[in-house]
């Protein structure tokens, strides 16, 4: 657990994805009203004239649809899902922190499902080291990028590598996409320019570190106890990491969570203060972009309601259950892989719209398939396109796993296999896990020491 809290402790996810402490449903609605966004329309509802007309056309719209391509997860029946992005650009800033940045970057990355035709939400934060295959994305240059593997949060910065916020959009929404097979219906961006304005707005949030933080990364020098926190305290607060508790983004995903909770709670607190109010609201709406479907007052003023309607307990906020990379690729000791087998779990619920738990998804998150790199593999091209199998094999060594061989299959396969000899069923199971669909089997045939996936015509992209 961090070093340093609001008022209460939170419950944060561990590195293999479960929960040290449920959190107390009261505090769930704050959380997900602050970081969809939803607390930009608090009061609103009755605001009229200049005052609506001026806040609604502060909110950037940017149609990203032209850059996704056809190759997209179906629609969710009867659920939307929203990915929510802090982008960390400094522009507008005048402080110092990060002066050096000369790209976007996204900070915050979650997807917040709403199911069940309003009933529930689902709000799943991703680590911005999660090791994932980025893929090609369309630059403001007019050139392309080169699909690899990378964390996350570089996606955002390769589309908005000249500045253009609907490429980088994009860019994180294919990432997203691609991998966790999970349609995105809307996206919201919100920059640190904003966040600090609200947070100065509301003359500060209050924070209490029970030990004094002294973080270089993120310029932040505080004692220890309860003050009064703004400018770039506030941002340093929200982004400090190797400072606190373990050092990963595990640990800040539920920091950020507990002090956007504040701020919303402090607004709330301020609706008969229309000068705080509107520097509050006039911060958050000019330094948010959203697609056009959402660019207005109005719609997000129905999101907010539909969401603080549900019950508390149909509000769970979930972090993709991972693991080290270490554990893989034991040269990395800096990023995280998703638990293969726990996240499919997940993914699968939300692409049918179907409610999930904590504790079902803690459950498929403590078994873990044998690390990649004592998993030998043969890979044969069985589908008669020229490289299939070193461009395969490639993609399983940038995930750990061991390449024994590459060649050509005996004959055509008319569909992909994973076969595997005696006693390395487990071994199987671990590849296995990273092509959904595909069932390994034993065979007295299989070369010994090493697990053989024959590519035919239907290979899916592997996961991770």
């Amino acid at each position: 657990m961090d070093t340093a809290d609001l008022r209460t402790a939170h419950g944060s996810a561990s590195p293999r994805g479960g929960s040290q402490r449920r959190r107390p449903p009261r505090r769930r609605i704050g959380r997900l009203l602050g970081l969809s966004a939803a607390a930009l329309v608090l009061g609103t509802a009755g605001a009229g004239g200049w005052f609506y007309t001026r806040l609604s056309g502060n909110i950037h719209g940017a149609g990203v649809d032209g850059e996704l391509g056809d190759n997209r997860p179906r629609a969710t029946q009867g659920g939307e899902n929203i990915l929510v992005i802090g982008s960390d650009s400094r522009k507008g800033l005048d402080g110092s922190y990060g002066k050096d940045l000369t790209t976007m970057q996204s900070d915050t990355l979650m997807l917040v499902h709403v199911g069940g035709s309003g009933k529930w939400a689902t709000v799943v934060s991703f680590p911005r080291d999660s090791w994932v295959r980025i893929p090609a994305c369309a630059q403001g240059n007019g050139n392309s990028s080169v699909p690899h593997h990378f964390k996350i949060n570089e996606a955002f910065a390769i589309g908005g590598s000249t500045g253009d916020t609907a490429k980088a959009a994009a860019c994180a929404i294919k990432t997203v996409e691609q991998n966790t097979q999970v349609r995105v219906d809307h996206f919201m961006i919100m920059n640190f320019r904003g966040f600090t304005g609200m947070v100065n707005a509301l003359g500060g949030v209050e924070v209490c570190p029970k030990q004094a933080i002294h973080d270089e990364k993120a310029h932040l020098d505080l004692k220890a106890g309860c003050q009064n926190v703004k400018d770039d305290q506030a941002l340093g607060y929200v982004r400090a990491r190797y400072s606190l508790g373990d050092g990963t983004d595990i640990g800040r995903i539920g920091r950020q969570q507990e002090f956007m909770e504040a701020l919303a709670t402090k607004a709330k607190a301020k609706l008969y203060s229309p000068k705080a109010l509107y520097g509050f609201m006039n911060s958050a709406t000019k330094s948010l972009t959203t697609d056009p479907d959402l660019a207005g007052l109005k719609p997000l003023y129905e999101l907010a309601s539909s969401i603080k309607g549900m019950p508390t307990d149909r509000i769970t906020f979930l972090t993709v259950p991972n693991y080290p990379r270490e554990r893989d690729v034991p040269s990395d000791k800096a990023n995280v892989v998703w638990n293969p087998s726990a996240s499919q779990t997940l993914f699968t619920a939300l692409s049918h719209d179907r409610e999930i738990t904590e504790d079902r998804l803690k459950k498929a998150a403590d078994r873990l398939p044998p690390a990649a790199n004592t998993v030998r593999v043969t890979v044969l091209n069985g589908t008669g396109v020229p490289g299939k199998a070193r461009e395969t094999a490639a993609r399983l060594s940038a995930l750990g796993f061991v390449i024994a061989a590459t060649g050509n299959a005996p004959g055509p396969a008319g569909r992909t296999t994973l076969t595997y000899p005696e006693g390395l069923a487990a071994q199987a199971g671990a590849l296995a896990e990273r092509f959904p669909g595909l069932e390994p089997a034993r065979s007295a045939e299989a070369a010994p020491g090493t697990v053989t996936l024959t590519i035919g015509p239907d290979l899916p992209a592997p996961t991770g």
